[in-house]
């Protein structure tokens, strides 16, 4: 293994471990939840990419299944938690499709195109998270839903609310640290290319 692609595992591990880090800060905003973890992981995808972005959420997925997931009454049977956990987490490194064409224009300085891949990828790599959650909420969690609500409508409510929230929390600090800090966007063998 290279030292560029040690470099690259090392990195991913640091964010799936600071994403698990920000679980445990408060995160419910009623029935809503914030995934402060997106934040960090949407970071890394667009400086390494879709391929280092699953490894990172999938690790990250993976210590929020044996640290909470277990232990919260969130997991269910193996298949609610293999969605849930794994697969739900790993998708947000998706936002990585847009890591080249996000290089590519802050390194040709297009700022209107470096935030139109960064948002769109990013809504991409969120969105389908919360698919994952909504399906596991339709058939997993629709029999806790009020009496006479379909478990359709509940999941969507649930988990749409969710998603929104953490799409305008995600795209805004993904937003300001391209203006304040394009460089963490950057890898050093392309700033130098």
């Amino acid at each position: 293994m290279s030292n560029r692609h040690l470099l690259v595992w090392i990195e991913g591990t640091v964010i799936a471990a600071l994403a698990m880090a920000l679980e445990y800060l408060p995160h419910a905003v009623g029935p809503l939840n914030v995934s402060y973890g997106i934040i960090p992981l949407a970071v890394y995808s667009l400086r390494r990419g879709w391929k280092a972005g699953l490894s990172s959420g999938l690790v990250w997925g993976l210590l929020d299944l044996f640290l909470r997931g277990f232990g919260s009454g969130g997991f269910l049977n193996p298949l609610q938690g293999l969605i849930e956990y794994p697969l739900a987490f790993a998708v947000v490194g998706l936002i990585g499709f847009g890591a080249s064409p996000v290089q590519h224009a802050l390194s040709r300085q297009q700022r209107g195109r470096v935030f139109g891949y960064a948002i769109s990828t990013t809504f991409f790599g969120v969105l389908c998270k919360y698919f994952l959650h909504f399906v596991a909420g339709v058939f997993y969690w629709g029999s806790y839903a009020p009496k006479g609500m379909s478990p359709v409508i509940y999941s969507l409510v649930a988990n749409g609310g969710s998603a929104i929230l953490n799409l305008v929390l995600v795209s805004l600090v993904v937003g300001l640290l391209l203006v304040s800090a394009p460089h963490l966007f950057m890898p050093k063998n392309v700033q130098t290319a």
